[in-house]
């Protein structure tokens, strides 16, 4: 490795460490999420399982709390749950990346864990022009890696394509390699597909999946096409979409398509996008295979152009819980905490079973917690019920399910500091039921409903003393079949 480079690399990891040393007890610093010990982070990338350890990537630039020259942080589990801080896999360094070591995926390439990313040169100074190519860098221990000396791997644009040309996700498939990559065409987003025997050299396939007219974004980030129960899934984030209703409420959405792939004539049939999470904060998502057998899927907990408290405390950023996702008989796609987030469980404070719940009840305390309900709907008059965490004298975060309008609230206009942004919906199903697993933390909360047919995820910023964890009921009563509430513990990261 250049002795210029590796410095750059060991001067980035100090000022990180030593800032993070100095912030990781203030207030909104998350528990068991992934972040930073300090300044920005957004996209995950690279995640993999590679000699039976978890490797979660992210876009960072370590010498600020706002966005800059991308690096790639990196961090590393044996569970999924207690996570490592490991010092930068890349930087940006090159002539071909030297504005940015941007979003990618990553692969075990008999046995070398191999980045797949996108080198960023900006062309004039406003940042408007650019020229965006593909890299790779490659690790036989898994935390030092060096870039190919071939780089870049593909520089070529095709017609289809633009210069936004970037974020790409690969995999094999027997002895070929694939990639997505995400672009445009005419102000419309599109995904290109290519394939490659060695990972050096690809072969343009053509369009698999663009925008013809739709609702659906001038530009198509992060994609990532996988099998799962049969069908092919191809998860996009698309910048650009209007709000309709309640539906794509955020700046920039993140939503996927049911279909089929023809590995022979590299054609993708598929439905109608339809958006993954209903909260504020969740975007870029990218999805791997592990070990198990099991698809798992981490996102960015933030959202593009809003405040983030964070930053008066020297951070920004955090990833989602790490979910598995399934797809239901009906062809959605559902997503549920991986199970191993049991052991953050430090002891159950509330244990309640068939409790009547008519106005509001206080039930229990907690910043960091994990809250398991199960709610029965038997009185007619009942209009609305749900669940407020972070309650304080002036702050609250609620859940609602709203029986009239049939719709999945979560507000959190009194939520503390930060960006607001009023409700989230989502349709709620007509049932006798409703089951709520929800994870809070210090600044966040993720939602997961009816075995995860609605995920919600959100940040926020309460003060520390509204802790307050309350039920309540509305025009009428909602049998609490059976509520539990577990304080959680950290997850360790090094520092």
């Amino acid at each position: 490795m250049d002795k210029q480079y590796a410095d750059k690399l060991r001067e980035a990891d100090r000022i990180v460490s030593e800032k993070g040393t100095k912030s990781s007890k203030l207030g909104y610093r998350l528990g068991y999420h992934i972040s930073s010990p300090s300044n920005w982070i957004n996209d995950p990338n690279g995640l993999i399982q590679f000699n039976g350890e978890y490797h979660v990537f992210y876009q960072h630039h370590p010498f600020s709390a706002d966005w800059g020259p991308m690096y790639w942080g990196h961090v590393k589990s044996k569970d999924l749950v207690h996570w490592e801080q490991l010092p930068p896999a890349l930087a940006p360094y090159e002539e071909y990346d030297r504005d940015g070591c941007f979003s990618g995926s990553a692969v075990n390439d008999n046995g070398m864990l191999t980045l797949i990313y996108t080198g960023n040169v900006w062309l004039d100074e406003e940042k408007k022009e650019l020229k965006q190519v593909q890299c790779l860098a490659r690790s036989k221990d898994g935390i030092t890696f060096i870039k190919e000396k071939e780089n870049p791997v593909l520089d070529e644009i095709p017609l289809e394509g633009s210069s936004h040309f970037r974020d790409p996700k690969v995999w094999r498939e027997g002895t070929a390699w694939y990639m997505v990559l995400g672009s445009q065409k005419n102000g419309m987003g599109n995904v290109l597909l290519y394939k490659s025997h060695n990972l050096l050299e690809w072969e343009y396939c053509g369009v698999l999946a663009e925008n013809k007219g739709e609702n659906l974004g001038y530009m198509w980030e992060c994609p990532d096409l996988f099998e799962l129960h049969g069908k092919h899934i191809l998860l996009i984030s698309p910048e650009g979409m209007e709000q309709e209703g309640p539906l794509y409420a955020n700046l920039k959405q993140t939503g996927y398509f049911v279909g089929e792939f023809n590995e022979q004539t590299f054609s993708y049939t598929y439905g109608s996008f339809i958006e993954l999470d209903k909260g504020h904060d969740f975007y870029a998502a990218q999805t791997f295979l592990d070990d198990s057998g099991r698809r798992i899927l981490i996102g960015w907990m933030d959202m593009w152009e809003q405040d983030m408290p964070s930053k008066s405390d020297g951070w920004a950023g955090a990833l989602t819980i790490p979910r598995v996702i399934s797809l239901s008989k009906e062809g959605r796609l559902l997503m549920n905490p991986v199970a191993e987030l049991e052991s953050l469980r430090a002891f159950q404070t509330v244990s309640m079973q068939d409790t009547i719940i008519e106005d509001e009840i206080t039930i229990g305390f907690g910043e960091m917690a994990e809250i398991a309900a199960e709610f029965c709907i038997d009185d007619e008059a009942l209009e609305s019920f749900g669940i407020k965490v972070r309650c304080g004298e002036n702050e609250e975060t609620v859940l609602k399910a709203d029986l009239n309008s049939l719709k999945l609230t979560l507000d959190r206009e009194r939520s503390g500091k930060g960006p607001g942004g009023g409700l989230r919906e989502a349709e709620l199903t007509r049932s006798k039921t409703l089951s709520v697993h929800l994870f809070l933390d210090r600044s966040s909360i993720e939602v997961f409903i009816n075995g995860g047919e609605t995920v919600m995820t959100s940040r926020i910023y309460p003060d520390k003393e509204s802790r307050g964890i309350r039920l309540f009921a509305e025009g009428g009563k909602v049998n609490a079949r059976s509520v539990r509430v577990w304080d959680l513990k950290e997850g360790y990261i090094k520092r």
